[in-house]
């Protein structure tokens, strides 16, 4: 093989990798906002909300300000900031999420 092509090989292959680690974020491993018709249930956020309950795999939907979204939650991280999913300048405290674990996995 030629050296030129060697190079431009292992190039193309480093940024494969580094284009495919990005796509693993963080949002991806607390779930991902979805449309509102396919949510199961539906949450009222208020001021005085600190925290909701949710199942790994299920979909809410948020109700908060006259604006509302929904999220389909992964089963991977326990706790998580709501904001972090939520679109921006919806939420305007802090709302944890608890996500327990979906019992259709459980062993």
């Amino acid at each position: 093989m030629k050296p030129k092509l060697v190079a431009l090989t292992v190039i193309a292959m480093t940024l494969g990798f580094m284009n495919l680690s990005a796509s693993a974020s963080t949002s991806s491993l607390m779930g991902e906002v979805v449309p509102l018709s396919s949510a199961v249930r539906t949450i009222r956020i208020d001021a005085k909300t600190k925290y909701v309950n949710v199942t790994g795999h299920e979909t809410v939907k948020f109700e908060t300000n006259g604006n509302a979204f929904a999220i389909r939650f992964a089963d991977v991280l326990p706790e998580f900031d709501l904001n972090q999913l939520a679109p921006a300048g919806v939420l305007d405290h802090k709302v944890t999420v608890y996500v327990a674990p979906d019992p259709l996995y459980l062993q």
